[in-house]
């Protein structure tokens, strides 16, 4: 017989910027999670921690400050008891959700009975990218692959699949304004949990990366990413020869309208 898996809680810490000069860039990535772990102990002050089987986190960029299995050094910084596992998986952008899967699948199977499951990435410690690879750095191996950079590939999708400038920056500026109605709505009250420093004063308790008042217009006046090195850099050429029945990329992609490079857990 089949054992459901139940999500008991659900906390993250906010979106810090990406670079130097956001308000994470000072916060150790363990530090996220382990602050993370200790509101979980706040929330459930009678949880037996004996209980708990294993910590899984996603990380893309496994090396540095995020290396060295930090799930299981987590476990070991947080204080949890020796018997907690700890493993650390990438499956890319889908890591946190892959490691969320895989504590579902382990309760489910009957494998494990309590496990804590997420992601930490600080991407303006451990760029992206940084942990190499021979996808993108052996000729051999992204020659015969086809290897474009993600931006590329991602201007390839809208190509393939229709979607103009226009679309794209409409459901940008859909995101932009949901966002910003989830924060002042207090959606985000329970499960945000403000990063503290070792003093107890706040480094940050929002989002930073959002940007409120995001217009068409606004979008419009920004170029495409990732067109240049997709025409000069000659990865366009590459996509094309894979998908030979599309004549041209379009690049519809741009810093207002992608993914943000942020930190977080």
């Amino acid at each position: 017989m089949t054992t459901e898996a139940f999500i008991y809680e659900a906390i993250r810490t906010p979106r810090g910027r990406g670079k130097k000069t956001g308000s994470l860039h000072s916060v150790k990535p363990i530090s996220l999670v382990t602050g993370l772990i200790d509101e979980l102990r706040a929330r459930f002050p009678d949880l037996d921690e004996d209980r708990i089987s294993d910590l899984i986190l996603g990380v893309v960029t496994p090396v540095g400050d995020q290396g060295m299995d930090i799930a299981r050094v987590a476990v070991n910084d947080a204080g949890l008891p020796d018997t907690v596992g700890g493993v650390q998986l990438n499956r890319f952008c889908a890591s946190g959700l892959e490691a969320v899967n895989t504590a579902a699948q382990k309760v489910r199977s009957g494998w494990d009975e309590l496990v804590i499951a997420g992601g930490v990435e600080s991407m303006s410690r451990v760029p992206m990218g940084s942990d190499g690879g021979p996808w993108a750095l052996d000729p051999a191996t992204n020659y015969d692959n086809y290897f474009v950079p993600q931006g590329v590939g991602a201007d390839l999708i809208a190509t393939i699949e229709g979607f103009s400038r226009e679309d794209v920056d409409a459901y940008a500026v859909r995101s932009q304004d949901l966002a910003a109605k989830a924060w002042t709505g207090g959606y985000f009250a329970k499960s945000v949990v403000p990063v503290k420093d070792i003093n107890g004063l706040t480094v940050l308790d929002q989002d930073e990366h959002m940007r409120p008042g995001t217009t068409l217009e606004n979008l419009a006046g920004l170029n495409p990413s990732f067109a240049g090195v997709g025409e000069m850099g000659g990865f366009d050429a590459v996509s094309l020869q894979k998908y030979h029945w599309v004549e041209k990329i379009n690049h519809v992609h741009h810093g207002g309208n992608s993914s943000g490079i942020v930190d977080g857990a």
